[in-house]
């Protein structure tokens, strides 16, 4: 028997084990001191694990494979089923975890043994619940396993080679708890229940781990502040979902439903003043005839008895191949003429915020009431086997009410065997006809209640917010913002999300308007949006000072007060590639300003976009710039340090 309960579809599953709960139990008796106490409590309140009818939890004891299913089943009900049935020889039908088994196995979970064996009463080893939880997450593989676990375990020679790419995925993405030696993983080891829960509070982001028992984690001391400022109100047409288009049809339509034969293809949102058109989509051809070029077409149309003017302000579009291929980058490069870039909203991004405006896009465009016209009509080719993407930021402003829509389409053949761009006819056609383009994105998991794991999604629909202005000062009403202490700094969140706000508790998230129900339910990660943060930095002291700003990637963390996690060793998964405007006085007080391009790896400690000798009683204003590109991944932060 066991102390663990399968908590969700417990009628299906047929595990019924009331007489060894603990009903309400979080405080357990025997947690107190064990090194996982605050997880086994948060993963208690979750109802994920339970205690024993003494009111003990018994940390040190060990778990069993079927006991793993059952817990894995908790962790992540909503894991679809990935393979047909099987029946293991030594779990009947009248097995207490029969079901849970079944289950797991068919979501992929666990494998059974030679012979068609399960081995419910085995004890786990450590490698495979680290190994199952890996999987279950879908991690990142590292480029070279075994050099990898040697770098992150002492006994990295232990680890069975089956379980090689799965340990090296889960270390480098900082699933994997020591205890209490953070360099030994111990993988044969048999898996005790505070092994389990610590690992299954890695899997579920829930961050209740000492970050000292987290392979590969640095904890750098920080004082964390929330951004001042918000968004603005300037409403933004936001096309990311879905991020990779298989099929015509529209990606984005704000159009009126009426006379449309897919009305709940269309949200009705009219713009008018200032607003912006962000888009981000990916084709892919992985067999010779899918290979074709697919085009993205921007109409806007004017239902009034008026003519329209729209002025675009800025704009700029590229591709992946050939125009801004993905390619390795130094982790800092200047970028004054604009020519450092690393995927297409790198280089869109660096564009906009530079105030370009590309010639394929006009200065303007005057509409005549009830008609429509083609803003982009823009190819993205792919050839087998390879995939291509486009981004696309514009900037405009209209006289009046206006009504947009981003369409997917296959080049037309032309009667010769070529093919060419769709027509404004055609485009509109599409519009009245199609319905939502496919493949669809995972449907986002509700916010309220906050869940783990929790599917973000992406965006589709019209989000509030174009600019974050932002004067970073010691207060609301202060004129300065005091530089630290010698030895000392402090950061402001850049990028927060639900879940994801480094204990500021801030949100920055834009706030959808209107948006298609099978996508996000927030601007996550705010791409095209502005940021312009202004430092008046002041050294109060008598002497002088070197201070530096940084911008930098720690990772998630909700855990612990005044602190920043990083990485070492370094990973290679990229989370940053932007260009960053700085504008300062130098030391030899000439004005300067500065475009920087960033690559940074989620955990990565950033080089100082600034560094300024303070003398006693100095003040020097600095205004940091970005646009938060496409292909990133929040959160980052913005340091102000001083030398030691």
């Amino acid at each position: 028997m066991t102390a663990f309960k399968l908590w969700r579809n417990t009628s299906v599953l047929g595990v019924f084990l009331w007489s060894l709960l603990v009903p309400n139990a979080f405080a357990f008796s025997d947690i107190q001191n064990h090194w996982a106490q605050e997880c086994i409590k948060q993963l208690s309140e979750r109802k994920l694990v339970t205690g024993y009818p003494d009111g003990s939890f018994r940390p040190q004891a060990t778990v069993t494979r079927a006991e793993a299913a059952v817990l894995m089943l908790n962790a992540f009900p909503d894991a679809p089923i990935k393979r047909q049935q099987t029946f293991f020889k030594d779990v009947p039908s009248n097995h207490w975890a029969y079901r849970a088994i079944s289950l797991a196995y068919q979501k992929g979970f666990f494998s059974g043994y030679p012979g068609g064996f399960f081995q419910p009463n085995q004890l786990i080893p450590r490698v495979q619940t680290i190994g199952v939880l890996a999987g279950a997450k879908n991690l990142s593989t590292a480029s070279s396993p075994a050099e990898t676990l040697r770098v992150y375990f002492s006994d990295a020679a232990q680890v069975p080679n089956y379980a090689k790419n799965a340990i090296a995925s889960a270390a480098i993405n900082s699933l994997v708890v020591n205890y209490p030696n953070i360099k030994q993983l111990q993988p044969n080891q048999s898996t005790t229940r505070g092994d389990m829960a610590a690992l299954m509070c890695r899997a579920l982001n829930i961050y209740a781990i000492a970050p000292e028992y987290i392979a590969g984690v640095e904890v750098q001391p920080m004082e964390m502040r929330p951004l001042p400022g918000q968004l603005d109100e300037v409403p933004t047409f936001n096309s990311n979902s879905p991020e990779l288009v298989t099929t015509e049809g529209i990606l984005l339509s704000t159009f009126p439903p009426t006379e449309k034969q897919v009305p709940q293809a269309h949200l009705n949102f009219a713009f008018e003043g200032r607003f912006n058109i962000f888009t981000h989509h990916i084709a892919r051809a992985e067999t010779p005839a899918q290979s074709r070029t697919l085009y993205q077409g921007i109409i806007i149309h004017n239902p009034t008895d008026k003519p329209v003017t729209i002025k675009v302000l800025q704009a700029a579009s590229y591709l992946s191949n050939p125009e801004a291929p993905f390619i390795p980058l130094p982790d800092m490069q200047d970028n004054g003429d604009g020519r450092v870039y690393s995927g297409p909203g790198s280089r869109t991004m660096s564009d906009v915020l530079r105030g370009i405006r590309q010639n394929q896009f006009p200065e303007q465009l005057v509409i005549q009431p009830g008609e429509t016209q083609l803003l982009e009509n823009l190819p993205i080719p792919v050839i087998a086997p390879s995939s291509n993407g486009r981004s696309t930021l514009i900037r405009l402003s209209s006289d009046g009410k206006v009504y947009v829509a981003n369409l997917a389409m296959n080049a037309r053949p032309n009667g010769n065997g070529a093919y060419r761009a769709p027509t404004l006819a055609e485009w509109e056609q599409l519009l009245n006809t199609a319905g939502l383009a496919q493949k669809r994105d995972p449907v986002p998991t509700p916010l309220d209640p906050l869940t783990e794991p929790t599917v973000f999604s992406r965006v589709a629909g019209v989000s509030q917010g174009a600019q974050w202005q932002a004067q970073l000062t010691d207060r609301a009403s202060a004129e300065v913002l005091t530089v630290p202490k010698p030895g000392q700094a402090f950061s402001y969140a850049l990028g927060t999300l639900h879940l994801i706000t480094l204990t500021t508790g801030q949100i920055q998230s834009a706030e959808m308007l209107v948006r298609y129900p099978d996508t996000a339910y927030f601007a996550h990660s705010n791409y095209g949006v502005e940021y312009n943060l202004t430092l008046p930095l002041h050294n109060p002291s008598d002497r002088m000072q070197t201070v530096t700003i940084s911008l930098q990637t720690p990772l998630k963390d909700e855990g612990g007060n005044n602190r920043l996690l990083f990485l070492k060793p370094q990973v290679d998964q990229v989370f940053f590639r932007g260009t960053v405007r700085v504008r300062y006085t130098d030391d030899g007080g000439t004005p300067q300003t500065r475009y920087v391009h960033l690559v940074q790896r989620r955990g990565q400690r950033g080089e100082a976009l600034v560094t300024l000798k303070m003398s006693p009683s100095e003040r020097r204003r600095v205004q940091v710039d970005f646009i938060y590109p496409p292909d990133s991944t929040p959160p980052q932060v913005l340091t102000v340090k001083t030398a030691g």
